[in-house]
């Protein structure tokens, strides 16, 4: 009686998606993953503001460089064109990113590039002098990495070989600042592997003010121990070798120098007596002699910011904060012009908020307050005396645009679509281009004055909009519940488009995409620009329910919420992602029986060990490029939010999949890129070699050469293909 129930649902099912299917095109995994997207937002490419403040510059479909007004939007001149880039000896430049220098007379191009890891690459640079319309490579002795103008725009630098060279534009000499950079033991300039991936540092360089100094990062990584990875696509694999501390293993050795450009002297800041701790920001303050650094002890739970004589090198704390369980770094430190304040930011109260210091250390007043968290400081300006930022005040999945006085008074809201904004200022703050959209809406953006006036739409994706309706997209909806210790959870849902609530004896199976770890958010109120959203809209048409909840340990909802996890990284968020699959469970069109979960990174550790902790209410799950212990990942991350591991053993091992594959009764799907420098592969040989000695059945798929992020040569093509079938067949 049960099978014939379920198979004249089943027949009512295909009946209802064949009547849809009718009424709204066909999405295929070819229109999300295929060589050819079919679904594009539009956006302004390479926007930034101009020196004026009253002019911004934009690449053109052309490939041009458009010079564009704020007050009309309107194209006003072109500061070059893609034909001016010709190499002397008649080659065009295909370029991939573009630098406008300081004084706007010259244009860094960069071109053949290559990625290392997440943000750093190698290219060749070449410079573009806006008068003469002649270009000049920025040096003809290999690739560089990392190259900067100078403040004048005279000067810039580079790395190559892990060592720092500048150049003079207006002779083109070539000096090595540097000379015992050493592949896998010294750097200078840039970062290393696990500074750049944690603390998203993506340069070793700064150049002072007065463009007379440089301060530059040194890792001295020679007691780090590499990890070795093996490429295919030859006869005989070949090794990557590179240095990645380990939870509880030896990190890099940092330090802090100032070389001076006239002397040719280089100074040693001083950072402390301490080796074993992290410097992840440096930046000058208005002072072109004066230098601050922000120091972390290795635990992260204290951070001190120093101000450091750039000629001496002599430093002192100003500043301290600490924590129970971690501090994380923020980009909001920002130097007023008077030479005597600065605004800073914190979550000491709670949440993130910010703050106005002077520069002897002392408060003179908290900025911002209240039950919301500042998103993104925007940056002050000085002759309205004006600070401007992002925050969820209005609702913790959304983002809007204020503005407040220096001295608290003032406050003002500047975008007024309910959703999430985003918004770029121009230089001086008169104007900023904001970007809209909501769940259902792409981004619509246009320019506005300082008051949040709009002037002009400069894009509003009717194109995409138009393809919303032409296939039939369903509408994401938000929801809230309540997990087992009574904390209210945001949740979204797109339901199948047959989905009738009229019938209640149609129940869907529901499919949850999880990410749930520090620093991110899946559930916030805006369209999204992950791929995977049209791939939901695919399996919605099939008949689908796909849910995503933030569970406690994720961001912008207050200290309480994220960092109750601390140390025992996976428990609580296992338990509200269960928690949300029993609650969907009880809704009538959910087929309760039938809830699988899948996530990527951090998502994949938790699809994991919801499945093996969940078996109960979870039917499958996906795991891609999963950590399956946290004694395999970096010690940055890792300790962070999970301390030592001498100290924590138990809660590194008791919160791992390899420690849990006894409790698998579920399909499991688990798949990996060999070439991974972020989640190694090791991670998922090992719990595939877990869950082999307790004779666990499982589906792996494997992807030669592929990073954290599986792309290329057709990879997520095959993969969402080999994901969907798997969900057809266990779902």
């Amino acid at each position: 009686m049960k099978y014939s129930a379920r198979t004249a649902i089943f027949l009512l099912l295909v009946l209802s998606r064949a009547a849809f299917a009718q009424q709204a095109k066909t999405i295929s995994l070819e229109d999300v993953w295929g060589p050819k997207p079919v679904f594009k937002p539009e956006t302004v490419v390479g926007m930034n503001s101009m020196n004026d403040g009253i002019h911004y510059y934009a690449k053109t479909a052309e490939g041009d460089l458009g010079k564009y007004e704020y007050k009309s939007g309107k194209m006003v001149g072109t500061i070059f064109k893609a034909g001016d880039l010709v190499d002397t000896d008649g080659t065009r430049i295909d370029y991939t990113e573009f630098t406008l220098s300081p004084e706007e007379g010259k244009v860094m191009f960069s071109t053949q590039v290559e990625h290392i890891y997440r943000y750093s690459t190698i290219e060749f640079n070449y410079i573009l002098d806006l008068k003469t319309k002649l270009l000049y490579p920025l040096s003809a002795n290999g690739k560089q990495r990392l190259a900067a103008f100078s403040p004048d725009g005279k000067k810039a630098a580079f790395v190559r070989g892990n060592n720092i060279f500048t150049v003079d534009l207006n002779n083109w000499k070539e000096e090595q600042v540097t000379t015992d950079g050493e592949m896998n033991k010294i750097i200078n300039g840039a970062t290393d592997w696990v500074y750049e991936e944690e603390f998203t540092l993506k340069t070793g360089i700064s150049w002072s003010p007065d463009s007379r100094k440089i301060a530059f990062y040194r890792f001295d990584e020679s007691r780090v121990k590499e990890f070795v990875m093996p490429m295919y696509g030859s006869l005989y694999p070949s090794e990557y070798r590179y240095k990645y501390p380990k939870a509880g293993e030896e990190n890099s050795v940092v330090s802090i120098h100032v070389y001076d450009l006239s002397t040719k002297k280089t100074t040693t800041v001083d950072a402390g007596p301490e080796k074993d701790q992290y410097i992840p920001r440096v930046k000058w303050t208005k002072d072109p002699n004066q230098l601050s650094l922000y120091r972390v002890n290795r635990l992260q739970n204290k951070g001190e910011l120093l101000l450091a004589d750039a000629t001496t090198g002599q430093s002192k704390v100003i500043l301290t904060e600490t924590s129970p369980q971690y501090i994380e770094v923020y980009d909001h430190l920002t130097f007023l012009s008077d030479g005597k304040t600065f605004i800073w930011s914190s979550d000491r109260d709670g949440g993130v908020q910010l703050y106005h210091y002077g520069i002897d250390g002392k408060l003179i007043r908290q900025l911002t307050r209240g039950k919301f968290e500042v998103i993104t400081y925007y940056g002050y300006d000085e002759k309205s005396k004006t600070i401007f930022y992002q925050s969820n005040e209005e609702s913790v999945i959304t983002r809007t645009v204020y503005s407040i006085k220096i001295d608290g008074s003032d406050k003002k809201k500047l975008s007024l679509r309910k959703g999430t904004n985003s918004a770029q200022f121009s230089t001086g703050m008169k104007y900023f281009i904001n970007t809209w959209s909501d769940a259902n809406t792409p981004g619509y953006i246009s320019v506005h004055d300082a008051t949040g006036k709009e002037i002009k739409m400069l894009k509003d994706n009717a194109k995409l909009q138009g393809q919303a309706k032409e296939y039939g997209f369903v509408k994401k909806e938000f929801f809230t519940f309540k997990n087992r210790a009574g904390t209210e959870l945001n949740g979204w849902i797109m339901k199948p488009g047959m989905y009738n609530p009229d019938d209640p004896t149609a129940k869907y199976p529901v499919l949850m995409f999880v990410y749930g770890g520090p620093g991110r958010n899946t559930v916030s109120d805006e369209w999204s620009l992950s791929s995977d959203f049209y791939w939901y809209q695919m399996l919605c048409r099939m008949g689908y329910v796909i849910v995503s909840v933030d569970n406690r340990g994720t961001e912008h909802n207050g200290n309480d919420f994220k960092k109750c996890t601390h140390k025992q990284m996976g428990k609580l968020e296992t338990e509200d992602q269960v928690d949300a699959a029993k609650y969907l469970g009880t809704l009538p069109f959910v087929d309760k029986d039938h809830i699988g979960i899948w996530g990527w990174s951090y998502g994949g550790y938790m699809s994991s060990m919801c499945l093996m902790k969940g078996a109960d209410v979870f039917r499958m799950a996906m795991a891609i490029a999963p950590v399956s212990n946290w004694r395999y990942y970096d010690s940055i991350y890792t300790e962070r939010y999970m301390g030592m591991p001498k100290d924590n053993g138990s809660g590194y091992d008791d919160n791992s999949p390899t420690g849990n594959v006894n409790g698998l009764r579920g399909k499991f799907f688990l798949a990996h890129g060999t070439g991974d420098d972020n989640v190694h592969f090791q991670n998922s040989v090992e719990l595939v070699s877990a869950l082999q000695k307790a004779n666990k059945q499982f589906d792996f798929y494997m992807y030669p050469d592929k990073n954290h992020s599986i792309r290329g040569g057709n990879s997520k093509l095959h993969l969402y293909t080999k994901m969907t079938d798997f969900i057809r067949k266990n779902l």
